[in-house]
């Protein structure tokens, strides 16, 4: 047994000798859900103006337009870009897939290479303009998405929820989840921004109707 596990072994015991306090009641009187549906105008408008605050890059496509959408997000890059193995097919034609059954084949030096990533996503929340991912085959595994320096994220306008809570009900708590607000940035003591320290510098949602099932 490790000292970790010792020590959580005591404070089970602990917890269920005599007198042991209740756990307290947890109080759910916060909102748990928006004014708003998912998808709805009013949502959509507040994602896009919080990502656009997180300098992040926004692209309106139809249903039909996402391989374009996400060909004009690519046009100024050159180099290899890598998908997840459950990304439809025509949306990066030519791209490398990373592995398949929710294993990587692509090395870190592999991905370090790669010009761009492009993957679609799991939920959205407007509030706080967060993109939440996890590790679904269209999304891949998480390293996919922190080690190329510009990430293109397909959102579907039904994924966008209002608030947190619904977020977090939209997710899958045994899943690996990623939450993205915008670029990877920091700041010093000093205040001063550095961006791409723990992820990609570049973030550009395709914001969409089209459905993100594999083609």
């Amino acid at each position: 047994m490790s000292a970790r596990e010792d020590v959580l072994a005591r404070i089970r015991e602990a917890n269920r000798g005599a007198g042991a306090p209740p756990p307290p009641d947890v109080p759910r009187d916060y909102h748990r859900s928006g004014d708003h549906p998912p998808g709805a105008p009013e949502v959509l408008a507040l994602f896009r103006d919080r990502l656009v605050d997180y300098k992040a890059t926004v692209i309106d496509a139809p249903a039909d337009g996402v391989p374009a959408a996400i060909r004009g997000a690519l046009a100024q890059l050159t180099g290899p870009v890598v998908v997840p193995p459950g990304l439809p097919d025509d949306w990066v034609p030519g791209a490398v897939v990373d592995g398949a059954d929710g294993v990587g084949t692509l090395s870190p030096a592999d991905l370090d290479a790669s010009a761009a990533v492009v993957t679609a996503c799991a939920a959205a929340c407007a509030t706080t303009g967060t993109i939440a991912l996890d590790g679904s085959p269209d999304q891949g595994r998480r390293a996919l998405t922190l080690v190329p320096d510009v990430h293109v994220c397909v959102v579907r306008a039904d994924q966008v929820v209002q608030t947190v809570p619904e977020l977090v009900a939209a997710l899958h708590p045994p899943h690996p989840i990623t939450f993205i607000s915008g670029p990877s940035a920091t700041s010093d003591i000093e205040l001063e921004r550095v961006e791409g320290v723990h992820g990609p510098r570049t973030l550009i949602v395709v914001l969409t109707d089209a459905p993100t099932t594999s083609a």
